[in-house]
């Protein structure tokens, strides 16, 4: 949320509403007009510098991050101010370099920057660091106990300042602010929507292959801040976020019965939304939060249902020998994607929200399974059976490209700016594990995700507000 009163180290405007739980305290985008280089493009403070987040670049943007000063050191909940300042700058670091856009130096190995100089950069350093850009920031406590965290973006060429942001946080919370100060930082650089300060569900998976305890957790997306929400005692699978992260989403097996659930994040409570005695699975919600699909196996089909998520009746979406699994709305909720083995093989379908115009759109040959709808809708991402590789497609079923080339990956989840696919991937042998990983569009930047157990069935929610 922005307001008027600019962010300097010296002194920092708080928003005067209660309640939020991170508050920004001020975000300028470029002022004016005016030349600048970064990575050899020359481009205006008004537009962003154009980084290329599908083709990728020849060369990663240089980027130095040194440690966050603080005016004064200060104790808190989370930590001594100095030390937050320099977490702060590895997280921002880890963020930027996680997209392979970007190569920070910094905060270990580059030199140290003192308060007064956060907003007076030391142009001349950073050229001798073959530097393209910077970041500088600070760490300050605040009367009530929580931090105000600066952000600031430098060319270091045209020695000019890019953009600006402060948070205010509660002191526990001082990951989110450094996820913002990062995606402030990639929105500008690269124009795009921001993704770091957003949250992953995966199922944890332990024990032996053929009797895995399977629990919902729940991290941010970089996997620190994990915690597990069920105990292991009952099976869970294939979770997903609400599009306000109040709640998600889950198929659960007890007492014998397979039901979808709703989990309360703010309680900890679930509750039961689909109960009946057949099989179902696959739950998604619509972009508005108030429709859930789901797949039901009955009398030898399986068909797509919708639900209101408040509960109700549901109402079946096809009626096709055959079954249909996997739907996924586009993000304007008016059209679904699904898979479908009507043909013969499993195949990408779409039809529009209420069951009508049900069109294959997979002709490529082989079979496909897991479609997700881009939050961008621009493409649809599957599982491409046999090989077990992550692709993408356009949502009329043309530029299919496929981004990954391992043992077994599967189970696509966007990232909320439409430009990364984390999927887990399932290793070679009777013992295999399975993990997370990411790929972006260009199918060569992949990692893996850090988690304490191995993970499967991940989901990317929205960026949190």
């Amino acid at each position: 949320m922005m307001i008027s009163t600019p962010v300097t180290p010296a002194k920092a405007g708080v928003h005067a509403a209660t309640g939020n739980w991170l508050r920004a305290v001020r975000w300028i985008p470029a002022f004016a007009a005016m030349t600048m280089s970064v990575a050899g493009l020359a481009q205006t403070t008004d537009s962003p510098i154009e980084v290329d987040v599908v083709g990728g670049t020849s060369a990663a943007v240089v980027i130095a991050v040194p440690a966050m000063p603080t005016p004064e050191v200060a104790t808190t909940i989370a930590g001594p101010t100095d030390a937050l300042g320099r977490q702060v700058a590895e997280v921002v670091a880890s963020d930027l370099k996680g997209t392979g856009l970007f190569a920070p130096k910094g905060p270990s190995g580059v030199p140290g920057i003192t308060f007064p100089a956060v907003q007076s950069p030391d142009y001349p350093t950073w050229e001798s660091q073959s530097a393209a850009s910077l970041v500088q920031g600070y760490v300050k406590t605040n009367a009530d106990g929580g931090l105000t965290v600066g952000c600031y973006l430098y060319d270091v060429a045209l020695k000019q300042q890019l953009t600006k942001a402060g948070y205010v946080v509660p002191a526990r919370d001082w990951r989110r602010a450094a996820h913002k100060c990062a995606d402030a930082i990639y929105a500008r650089l690269s124009g795009d929507s921001p993704f770091f300060d957003s949250r992953v569900a995966y199922i944890a998976e332990t024990g032996p292959k053929g009797n895995r305890v399977k629990r919902l957790a729940i991290m941010d997306s970089d996997g620190a801040n994990h915690r597990f929400l069920t105990n292991g005692q009952s099976l869970v699978l294939t979770p997903r976020f609400s599009p306000d992260y109040k709640s998600l989403l889950y198929v659960g097996y007890a007492e014998k019965r397979v039901r979808i659930f709703i989990y309360d994040m703010a309680s900890g409570t679930q509750r039961t939304l689909v109960d009946v005695p057949n099989t179902v699975l696959a739950p998604r919600w619509s972009p508005d939060g108030r429709t859930i699909l789901y797949s039901m196996a009955q009398g030898g089909n399986t068909d797509i249902y919708a639900i209101p998520s408040s509960g109700g009746t549901a109402r079946r979406l096809t009626n096709s020998p055959g079954i249909d699994v996997g739907g996924s709305f586009s993000p304007d909720g008016r059209r679904i994607v699904f898979e479908s083995d009507r043909s013969g093989k499993q195949q990408l379908y779409t039809m529009n929200a209420d069951g009508s115009d049900q069109q294959r759109i997979s002709f490529a040959g082989g079979s496909y399974a897991t479609p997700e709808w881009s939050p961008r809708g621009d493409l649809i991402a599957f599982t491409r059976v046999g090989s077990f590789r992550i692709g993408v497609m356009t949502p009329d079923g043309k530029g299919e490209r496929l981004l990954t080339d391992s043992w077994q990956d599967e189970s696509p989840s966007w990232s909320p700016n439409g430009r990364i696919i984390q999927f887990f991937r399932t290793s070679q042998g009777a013992g295999g594990k399975s993990s997370l990983w990411q790929v972006d569009l260009t199918g060569r930047n992949e990692r893996k995700l850090p988690t304490p157990a191995d993970g499967s069935d991940p989901t990317w929610g929205p960026v949190l507000p």
